[in-house]
């Protein structure tokens, strides 16, 4: 790790110097939580129902420790995430509990609204091995070209690194937005 505090592209997609990033850029990237359906926002498995929603917080709130979301009776998680329009998801950012309980893989699905732990099991649009972050600094890149026009995803967490729970306290989203019935 390499410990300056830039971001750096960790998800296949290279090719984009991010090396000089500013935490005014930073913000603005991931300022998708502001595009979110929060009220609609699904999070199955969670220890306290409503505890997502508070994971979806601007880039300069993403170290508060206060709020997050913590699974119930193993370490799956399942989020349902609503957009207000449409999304092309370029990015992710997660910052997971401390010790074993941050989650270890991440699975993404596009526009499968109110999935549940049943549909979790058919194939992923794309899959991720998660390092922890506890400064949310690594990114994964998504496959821009299939995250394109999304109108809700689901993040599914399957497993951590060996804790009972997973516990997530910042889910960063990075891309474009666009109002229903416009283009991108």
């Amino acid at each position: 790790m390499s410990g300056h505090g830039h971001s750096h592209s960790h998800g296949g997609c290279s090719g984009h110097d991010h090396d000089h990033v500013s935490e005014a850029d930073q913000a603005a990237a991931y300022s998708l939580y502001l595009k979110i359906d929060t009220e609609r926002v699904q999070c199955l498995n969670e220890s306290v129902e409503g505890s997502a929603k508070c994971v979806f917080k601007p880039w300069d709130q993403r170290l508060d420790k206060e709020k997050f979301v913590e699974s119930d009776c193993d370490e799956e998680l399942l989020f349902n995430i609503p957009f207000t329009g449409n999304v092309k998801l370029k990015g992710i950012i997660l910052i997971g509990g401390e010790e074993d309980t941050h989650p270890s893989r991440m699975r993404i699905f596009k526009n499968r609204p109110n999935m549940t732990f049943d549909d979790a099991a058919s194939a992923a649009d794309q899959e991720f091995d998660l390092r922890p972050d506890p400064s949310g600094v690594l990114e994964y890149s998504t496959k821009v070209t299939r995250f394109n026009q999304c109108e809700s995803i689901s993040l599914h967490f399957p497993t951590n690194f060996g804790a009972e729970t997973s516990k997530v306290y910042y889910i960063g989203l990075k891309g474009d937005f666009s109002e229903v019935g416009t283009q991108t």
